[in-house]
């Protein structure tokens, strides 16, 4: 086989040994999988050479579980930057610990890895059905979240303080990375700990996860916001409305704006790169032809062009350049300089998006990975991410989850759709 073998297998604290206490269940089988690959070829080219082909483990509750529900202690924290649904995950943890396993002792940890740091002197929340009950409704988290490393050693030693059996860490790679140092360290001190993440990350760009929680809910809200820039830019003589969305690596959320509003003229994101003089041209001829255009531009898009270093944030990710103030600036330039007057309208929605509550998918989605990460937990898995996969909720090894940003293929179906939706040349 050309491509290297994927192990998915999920690691266990050990044998499940104890009856769930969940009634009238329909309990899913350990041997129960669904296929990486879908598509025929490659699955006879496995077939072939006489190979298993590579398959996640289906999520949902066992017959046996690992721990004893009874006294057992169990924490939350989120991390990184808000995504909607955030409280949606909370909640599901809580209720589906409660009211299927009857855990009580539930802790969330404030401001992310930070709570489990004792410096920081965070005291963790005592979460309960009553205090969960409407958390859904708001956006953001309702334990508050940082960003950046911790000391791996002493957030165990907290654990192990404060005798929790599951850790729950809700975030995206870096938080995923650290959930993955934090199984390390409890392995190396032989304790029987649970580490179990659920993908938050707003650009949907975790490997191996089809759709993480939140995308949905910033593409429905992105698209409020391409309207109103197509109005905007219809509205005036050459009217440009200019749009600049979240995705620092990956171009999903700018991707699915443009085919839910095809309105849009010009989709520019991180994995295409363009020129300006191409951009500049391509956009004067749109607006010599039909007077308007609307373009959304992903965050991470044309970092080349603008060439400046900003470092590294708290989380170790590249500070980019304001692509959007950018493209704004040089719109205006270059169109005062050929003399022909233009009216634009520059959007920037992105903490808008990011706070909202999660909409009606997203909220289902947030619900039912909630219920797996704690069926998942309560067998003694760890070191896992909940995922999706072919619309089916999965077991990740969080290293394949964080082994590279999950990104839209220049060459493939969704990209060139943007560029027939869109009309744009795929050089510029």
């Amino acid at each position: 086989m050309a491509e290297p073998e994927l192990n998915l297998t999920i690691e266990k604290l050990g044998e499940c040994r104890l009856r769930s206490t969940m009634p009238d269940q329909r309990f899913v089988p350990d041997s129960q999988h669904v296929l990486y690959h879908s598509d025929l070829v490659t699955l006879r080219k496995y077939i072939d050479a006489g190979q298993e082909p590579p398959a996640f483990e289906v999520a949902g509750p066992r017959e046996l579980i690992y721990f004893e529900p009874a006294g057992l202690r169990c924490g939350i924290v989120t991390c990184g930057g808000l995504c909607p649904g955030l409280n949606d995950v909370i909640r599901a943890i809580v209720l589906s610990l409660y009211h299927h396993y009857g855990v009580k002792d539930v802790l969330g940890f404030p401001y992310g890895y930070e709570g489990l740091v004792g410096k920081f002197g965070h005291t963790p929340v005592e979460l309960n059905p009553d205090l969960v009950n409407q958390i859904h409704q708001t956006g953001g988290t309702f334990l508050g979240s940082s960003r950046g490393p911790q000391d791996i050693a002493e957030m165990v030693k907290t654990l192990e303080r404060l005798n929790l059996s599951i850790l729950f860490t809700i975030g995206g790679d870096g938080t995923l990375r650290g959930a993955h140092a934090i199984a390390e360290e409890i392995r190396r001190r032989g304790r029987k700990i649970s580490v179990i993440g659920i993908p938050k990350t707003i650009d949907n760009d975790i490997s191996f996860v089809q759709t993480s929680f939140g995308f949905e809910t910033a593409v429905s809200e992105a698209r409020r916001v391409t309207y109103a820039a197509h109005s905007e830019a219809t509205g005036a003589r050459n009217g440009i409305g200019l749009v600049k969305l979240m995705g620092r690596e990956s171009g999903f959320i700018a991707a699915y704006a443009a085919l839910a509003d095809t309105q849009v003229n010009f989709c520019l994101i991180p994995e295409t790169r363009f020129t300006l003089e191409g951009f500049l041209k391509a956009l004067k001829a749109r607006l010599e032809r039909r007077a308007h255009a609307v373009i959304v531009v992903g965050e991470g898009a044309g970092q080349d062009l603008i060439g400046a270093s900003l470092g590294r944030d708290a989380s170790g990710n590249i500070r980019f350049g304001d692509i959007g103030t950018f493209l704004r600036d040089k719109i205006r330039d270059y169109f005062a300089y050929i003399g022909m007057e233009i009216n634009l309208k520059y959007i920037d929605p992105s903490y808008t998006i990011r706070s909202m509550p999660a909409n009606a998918q997203d909220s289902a989605l947030c619900w039912l990975m909630g219920q797996a990460a704690v069926h998942a937990g309560m067998t003694g898995r760890t070191d896992m991410v909940v995922g999706t996969w072919e619309d089916t909720l999965t077991h990740v090894p969080i290293t394949l989850a964080v082994s590279a940003r999950k990104r839209i293929d220049p060459d493939g179906w969704l990209w060139n759709s943007v560029l027939a939706s869109t009309g744009q040349r795929r050089q510029m």
